[in-house]
């Protein structure tokens, strides 16, 4: 038995198997699962259709480079975000660094930003004409790596700082007490009990890489995702084989994470008290680290921001002046941002809670095979995500075709493209509780229902809250679904910043990119980070 188990814990698997199932998690899981897999089938039928040859693509010249590029940048910005993430959530949650609160709310901000306004704002930093003109341009993979870096790392950052914040730190708490360094504490004793929530950030953070298009596109580094959107008008079948090769990598990632955890054992127990380690002598070279991290991923990109709406609003011709009687239109898509990333969230949690609470418990085929579809849609671009909910909403029977271009069906493609988020951090956190509280509970006659609000949902409320903050924040940047699904006249931040970056409207683009930022920023904090500033 590992240390800090008790046998209640290390029987777990045994206990799991002993559990009857019950009809209404098998059917909720089986729908969630289905209702996933419409991007996949969407994929598959059309290759199929338009006679794609799966392996003649996927062994073909021109995709080899591609797919070996895609593999490269993701695992690498998985590798620098999960050692990024993982320590500067150590050194909010459990340690004095200077100006916790502040670092608490800023470093998840990153992550609104939009890639391919990251990208170029990094491009138009450095170089000639820009902020730095002495640093010669990113570009390449050096220049996607830092982009996906700087705007990927809130993915691990915030699952593991609500594991952090609410985790009783017993073990860390003995190992102080025999004068173990922080240092060595982390790697020894924190590290093995956070390895399911930094996998699952890890995770999402390699399937984002394999998906995005704009960091690389601007970054002229050749992807698949590039691939797949360079090729999706003049060869349609070779850009849908792509994203079923995409859509194939994320499951085969998805079920060999699912066999690596087969033997990880729940949590020790959650709680309020925790221990606050002192940095002494590393207080410094911390609070420098979380300083350079939000400089680069976030100071720069402000900076530029308001270079670009300085210019546009002292020189003519640029494309946008006179800031003080033009916000005005910000009004709409502000409101209209706000309202569709909350009610994404919340959404998102609701129908992939179901999987993650199976996935997490059951271990089942039905869970695996329901977790692996929900997974494998997040390695889709999102212009595919967007297609494929066109190509079954044109098709639907009867009064569901009605719904092409309304708000619920908008809302359902920010679900299905983000809806790994939500379940990787629910999952995680439901990992984390102690199965000694729910057999406790069981013996003493508690019923299914009273357990589930009593026990379950308390303590997995900081995984709920991180889900749904990382899909709040996706959906505030998603640019492909919102182009092709919103109702008519239904604009957002992202698609005003992207209309006017086609126009070449900078300044707009700079202070469209402001406000988005302050907005979620606004909204991080009252809905994901509010009831953590006690900690």
């Amino acid at each position: 038995m590992k240390a800090g188990s008790s046998p209640s814990d290390a029987s777990a698997p045994a206990i799991a198997r002993r559990r009857s199932r019950h009809p209404g998690l098998l059917v909720a899981v089986a729908l969630s699962g289905l209702l996933f897999l419409f991007p996949i089938g969407y994929l598959a039928w059309e290759t199929l259709r338009l006679g794609g040859d799966f392996w003649t693509t996927v062994l073909g010249e021109r995709t080899l480079r591609p797919l070996r590029n895609s593999l490269l940048i993701a695992s690498a910005t998985a590798v620098s975000c999960m050692i990024l993430g993982t320590t500067l959530a150590w050194l909010v949650a459990r340690t004095d660094l200077v100006a916790r609160r502040f670092w608490r709310v800023v470093l998840p901000l990153p992550l609104v930003i939009p890639s391919f306004v990251g990208a170029t704002a990094l491009l138009s930093a450095f170089g000639r004409g820009g902020l730095v003109p002495f640093i010669p341009r990113i570009e390449g993979f050096w220049g996607a790596f830092i982009v996906l870096t700087a705007l990927s790392y809130p993915y691990v950052y915030l699952p593991v700082l609500a594991r952090l914040s609410t985790t009783v730190a017993t073990q860390e708490e003995a190992a102080r007490l025999l004068g173990s360094r922080p240092g060595r504490t982390l790697i020894r004793v924190v590290l093995p009990n956070i390895r399911d929530t930094v996998a699952a950030g890890t995770m999402l953070v390699f399937l984002y890489g394999l998906s995005d298009f704009g960091a690389v596109a601007l970054m002229r580094y050749d992807t698949i995702a590039r691939a797949i959107f360079s090729s999706r008008l003049f060869d349609r079948a070779t850009s849908l084989t792509l994203g079923l090769v995409l859509a194939v990598l994320a499951l085969i990632v998805a079920l060999i994470e699912r066999a690596a955890s087969r033997d990880r054992q729940p949590g020790t127990g959650i709680g309020r008290e925790q221990v606050r380690y002192r940095l002494r002598r590393s207080a410094a070279p911390a609070a420098v680290l979380a300083g350079g991290v939000v400089a680069v991923a976030l100071v720069a990109p402000v900076a530029v921001f308001m270079l670009w709406v300085i210019r546009g609003s002292t020189t003519v011709g640029v494309g946008y002046s006179g800031i003080g009687d033009g916000l005005g239109f910000l009004v709409r898509p502000i409101l209209n941002s706000a309202v569709a990333s909350v009610i994404a969230g919340v959404c998102a949690v609701a129908i992939t809670l179901p999987v993650a609470y199976a996935a997490a418990r059951r271990r089942t085929w039905l869970s695996s095979a329901a977790a692996a579809s929900v997974t494998s849609v997040f390695a889709l671009p999102g212009l595919v995500v967007a297609l494929a909910i066109v190509f079954w909403a044109i098709r639907a029977p009867g009064p569901l075709a009605a719904l092409y271009q309304t708000f619920p069906l908008l809302v359902l493609a920010y679900v299905l493209h983000f809806g790994a988020q939500s379940m990787r951090a629910t999952q995680a956190a439901i990992r984390d509780v102690p199965l000694r509280y729910e057999d406790a509970a069981r013996t003493l006659g508690v019923s299914a229902r009273r357990r589930l609000f009593a026990i379950d949902l308390p303590l997995v409320t900081p995984g709920l809250v991180t889900g749904g903050g990382l899909v709040l924040l996706s959906t505030l940047k998603e640019l492909p679904a919102t182009l092709l699904l919103a109702p008519i006249g239904f604009e957002t931040l992202a698609t005003l910043i992207w209309s006017a970056a086609e126009d070449g409207f900078f300044a707009e683009v700079g202070i469209t990119s402001l406000v988005l930022i302050l907005l979620s920023g606004l909204l991080t904090w009252v809905f994901v980070l509010r009831h953590e500033l006690k900690v």
